[in-house]
């Protein structure tokens, strides 16, 4: 990659060598079927670029190079790079805010990488903020994948043998709720009554350990 060209590709992505893009592009990305027609569009901001012809180059990641397409001047005339066939490659001009529009027919895989339109004012190129063409052989599947719908789960019903339905009115699975908490209750219940046993054992101890101690 000549240095002129590595220079035009930092000055596109170093931060604070364009404020603000006097060129905008839409849209910022497009996916492209192989052999398709894709169009995007530059539009000046200013009313001053409008006597000035467009510039649109190509950064290609692959080859990690930037190639010039084309110039289209104000009275629509253009010039061609190297290798790009004007027959694929046509740009208009359009009414509205002074847009350029380019069109790229039977698109290839190598006519993939950041297209960038320019102007040049006062020997110095303005970039716009740049469309990525990616160009595929067939789309993504936009299609959701079927979701399986469960059955819906019962709920779980306590159904005793010899009880009828009319019986468990108000009181299912009261069975399970009840018997953990009487076994609770029963098992506090006969700590606390060891517990007061041991209690009363230990004071007779000390009464009769206080009484010895007064009879001496």
């Amino acid at each position: 990659m000549e240095w002129p060209w590595l220079f035009l590709y930092l000055s596109l992505h170093i931060t604070g060598c364009q404020k603000t893009p006097a060129l905008f592009q839409t849209p910022p990305r497009i996916v492209a079927l192989n052999n398709s027609t894709k169009e995007m569009v530059c539009a000046m901001k200013s009313e001053q670029f409008s006597h000035l012809g467009i510039y649109w180059y190509r950064w290609s990641k692959e080859s990690q190079e930037f190639q010039y397409i084309l110039f289209s001047n104000v009275l629509h005339k253009h010039t061609l790079g190297d290798d790009i066939d004007k027959e694929r490659f046509n740009v208009s001009k359009g009414s509205f805010r002074q847009s350029y529009t380019l069109k790229i027919s039977k698109l290839r895989p190598l006519d993939a990488g950041t297209y960038y339109c320019a102007v040049s004012q006062y020997s110095e190129l303005l970039f716009g903020n740049g469309t990525e063409l990616s160009v595929v052989n067939s789309l993504p599947s936009t299609e959701k994948p079927t979701e399986k719908t469960l059955p819906p789960k019962k709920p779980l019903r306590c159904k005793p043998s010899g009880i009828t339905p009319a019986k468990m009115k108000g009181s299912s699975c009261s069975g399970f709720i009840w018997a953990p908490l009487a076994t609770c209750a029963v098992i506090l219940l006969l700590s606390l009554v060891i517990a007061i046993r041991r209690f009363q054992r230990l004071r007779r101890r000390l009464r009769l350990h206080f009484s010895k101690q007064v009879l001496k």
